[in-house]
């Protein structure tokens, strides 16, 4: 039977001398050889998975920031789409307070969708896209909306524009329209204008355009002027001192139509400033969109 190989490991120092003799059998020194080539051979597959790896984790690493950037991006988007909506809940807002006057039918046909979107949807969550394009949907209807009121205004400029909508003269308003205690009687008694106190000779402008249907003497008003405005809207204005336009005369906004007194049922110079629709007397506060200049002191003529 063959001897088994062995392999002999000698030491031996610098002078020679031995210092140990190690025997190892031939089978453990294959052993060893063998495993340092197995372990050469995964480390030579496993370092490009190695490499690969490392590679990824910096790409990883690029990534989550570049995420981290976007999140703060869209958040901010959020906001801002937030904002949105918040303006234009407001222009709806706008737009009722607008069409109100003019009754329900005037205005456009009522829009059932929300800004909100569906019904337990939670709007901040949903996609930026989805979101936009709702968004652009409300936008495109709220501008129909107001191209609708800008026909209608267009179609009621002239009805507006006839309106006496400004002072006739500046001064204190010294009795107001409704009921008010009589300067005459005891007893209380409807006034059907307003008194302005004005001193004698000041100039009475035309609130609106419009023709002269009356000018002349009235029983209470005394030197009297009415003006047809159109739309079965007339003004009047009494105690007069002097009369600039006659019958039939046609006159603008701002025109000087006379000037005031204290001509007829008066207790001192003013003007009795009154509007009729259709006849009646109406509140003339209601048309005069210009705030008085001078503060308003009520005290009965």
């Amino acid at each position: 039977m063959p001897k088994p190989k062995q392999f002999n490991l000698l030491m031996v120092r610098d002078d020679g001398s031995r210092v140990l003799r190690l025997s190892v059998p031939g089978w453990a020194v294959g052993v060893v050889v063998g495993g340092l080539a197995v372990t050469i051979l995964g480390l030579a597959f496993i370092y490009p998975d190695y490499v690969s790896l490392r590679h990824q984790r910096g790409t990883f690493a690029a990534l989550s920031e570049r995420l981290h950037l976007q999140q703060g991006l869209l958040d901010a988007s959020q906001s801002r789409l937030r904002e949105i909506r918040g303006e234009i809940a407001s222009w709806r807002g706008l737009h009722a307070k607008i069409w109100e006057p003019f009754g329900p039918e005037a205005g456009p046909a009522k829009r059932g969708t929300g800004i909100g979107g569906k019904t337990g949807e939670q709007p901040d969550r949903a996609p930026v896209k989805e979101e936009m394009d709702r968004l652009l949907g409300i936008v495109r209807e709220e501008g129909e909306s107001i191209r609708t009121l800008e026909r209608f205004l267009g179609r009621a400029s002239r009805v507006l524009g006839s309106l006496p909508s400004r002072w006739p003269v500046r001064g204190p308003v010294n009795s107001d329209f409704g009921q008010r205690r009589s300067p005459w009687a005891p007893n209380s008694e409807f006034h059907s204008g307003i008194d302005i106190g004005a001193p004698v000779g000041t100039p009475v402008k035309a609130p609106a355009p419009g023709v002269v249907i009356f000018a002349g003497q009235h029983a209470e008003y005394g030197v009297t002027l009415v003006i047809d405005h159109g739309n079965d809207t007339k003004s009047l204005y009494g105690h007069l001192s002097r009369l600039n336009v006659a019958m039939e005369h046609a006159v603008k906004r701002g025109d000087t139509v006379a000037l005031t007194g204290n001509t007829g049922r008066s207790s001192g110079p003013h003007l009795h400033y009154e509007i009729q629709v259709k006849g009646q007397p109406v509140n003339p506060h209601s048309y005069i969109w210009e705030e008085p200049s001078a503060a308003v002191a009520k005290s009965a003529r």
